[in-house]
């Protein structure tokens, strides 16, 4: 079961680095001094990536985690 640990890890690091993705972008936008409505936008945009980099951040976690189980 040693595939599953591995691929699991990989998961969590994919999800991780949109998360630190995401939170660059958002970021970023702060800083160059965007409207309100335009910083919405830009948030309203990355929502969907943030979830959804959270979502295989956490199956990965779970992968890791059967793995070591049924080892």
């Amino acid at each position: 079961m040693a595939f599953l640990i591995w691929a699991g890890v990989g998961a969590s690091l994919l999800g991780l680095a949109g998360l630190i993705w995401c939170i660059a972008k958002v970021a970023k936008a702060k800083k160059s001094g965007l409207s309100d409505d335009e910083l919405r936008d830009v948030v309203k945009k990355v929502v969907p990536l943030n979830l959804g980099s959270l979502m295989l951040s956490t199956l990965g976690l779970m992968m890791v985690i059967l793995g070591n189980f049924f080892q």
